[in-house]
Formats: structure tokens, C-alpha cells, sequence
């Protein structure tokens, strides 16, 4: 069996710049490449990255370049009202504002430029089931 090395999730864009903008003002990211097909965007700690493509580039099969449905992206982060702070003031679409779910998380769900739904998540301090 083969070691996994590491894992990068990779959205597709039909406006790089506008989906770079989002992830950076929003997230710990910094662009670590930047061109007209792709973004790579890494955390500062260079231990978690997130790809931007080109929806109709020639690399990502034609099956694939519909716009996203069947799943979400989740960020887990220390404070979601410090974020949803930013996507207010960034004008971001927010889908759901923070709340506190029933298994333990304070969750804000935003849709990306893209039309990915994105999660950004918290541990409750102290929870209990």
C-alpha cells in the first residue's frame, strides 16, 4: 500500500482572481503560484493547500467542469466569528451565520465564488454529549 504524501482539494474557477481574493482574505492561505489556468494557495504554516483551476482548462475532463453539487469543503479553525467578521466585511455570501451544532462544533457556512459551499468550523470549548 502506498503512503499518502499529502492531499490537496482542487475547485474549479470560472474567475481565478475573484476565488484566489475569497480564500485569501478569508482563510490563513498565501499564494504560493499564480497563473492564468491555476492558483496554488498554502497555509502560512505550509501545511495545508487548496488548488484553484480553471473550470474549462484542458486538464480537468469535460464530465467534470460543472458547477459543484454533492459536497462541501470544511475549514476548522479557532474562532468562526473572527472569520464570519471578515466575510461580513468582505461582502461574502453567507449562507448560515455561526451557530453551536448539536455534535460539538460553533459552524458558518458561506458559498465560494464557485458556488462551493464552504464550512467553516470550531470545537465548542468544553463540550459534552
Amino acid at each position: 500500500m502506498q503512503n499518502i504524501n499529502r492531499i490537496m482539494t482542487n475547485i474549479c474557477s470560472d474567475n481565478l482572481r475573484k476565488s484566489r481574493n475569497f480564500y485569501t482574505k478569508l482563510l490563513d492561505f498565501t499564494v504560493d503560484y499564480d497563473s492564468d489556468w491555476f492558483v496554488h494557495l498554502i497555509a502560512k504554516d505550509k501545511a495545508l493547500e487548496l488548488g484553484i483551476i480553471k473550470r474549462t482548462h484542458e486538464i480537468v475532463p469535460q464530465d467534470f467542469q460543472n458547477h459543484p453539487q454533492g459536497f462541501y469543503v470544511t475549514f476548522v479553525v479557532d474562532d468562526v466569528d473572527e472569520v464570519f467578521a471578515v466575510a461580513e466585511a468582505e461582502k461574502f455570501e453567507i449562507i448560515s451565520e455561526p451557530t453551536d451544532t448539536f455534535y460539538g462544533q460553533r459552524r458558518l457556512l458561506l458559498k465560494d465564488p464557485n458556488g462551493t459551499l464552504v464550512d467553516i468550523s470550531a470545537p465548542i470549548k468544553d463540550f459534552e454529549f
